[in-house]
């Protein structure tokens, strides 16, 4: 058994939102762990990550993407004046 120690407060907001489900805050705790899922994907590079949520962009959307977006990022993040190339 695991002990937790919460402030008075914070016990009764827990408890409160067990309540508000119709729950022992026992219960409500035991749910909200076997809801928890343990991070096991793989590290990936950015790159990838960036890639697999870009595939589904439509290529009417792609062509209005400025060509230069990578080393004049300032400008298009910040507004600030693009850099001479």
């Amino acid at each position: 058994m695991t002990v937790i120690e919460l402030s008075d407060e914070q016990a009764a907001a827990l408890k409160a939102k067990a309540e508000a489900e119709g729950l022992s805050l026992q219960e409500w705790i035991q749910q909200l762990a076997e809801r928890a899922q343990p991070f096991t994907q793989p590290h990936r590079h950015i790159a990838d990550v960036i890639c697999e949520s870009m595939k589904d962009v439509p290529p009417e959307i792609m062509a209005t993407m400025p060509k230069d977006g990578a080393s004049q990022h300032d400008h298009y993040i910040y507004g600030w004046p693009k850099r001479e190339e």
